[in-house]
């Protein structure tokens, strides 16, 4: 199974998506020095949302289209944070 995963840092109240084979693993990476560049010393990270996909290319089509598209990425992040209680506007 490969996943696209949404953490929310506690420290700065930053969105970071992602993609792995291995939230569990994934998740404890960035929460450690081992995590990637972008949430390197922004952490400790909360697991908000994720999605499951049986192909690694869905996964990652999804990943990409999240970051590179700003209007499903708002839309999503908007839904996910009025889910829960965390938007602030």
């Amino acid at each position: 199974m490969h996943y696209v995963y949404w953490l929310k840092s506690t420290s700065n109240d930053k969105v970071y998506v992602g993609f792995t084979n291995d939230l569990k693993r994934r998740i404890k990476e960035h929460n450690s020095k081992n995590g990637g560049k972008y949430t390197k010393n922004k952490g400790p990270f909360t697991l908000i949302y994720y999605e499951g996909y049986r192909s690694e290319n869905d996964a990652k089509r999804r990943e990409n289209n999240l970051k590179l598209h700003k209007k499903a990425y708002t839309q999503l992040k908007t839904r996910i944070l009025e889910s829960l209680n965390l938007n602030k506007s």
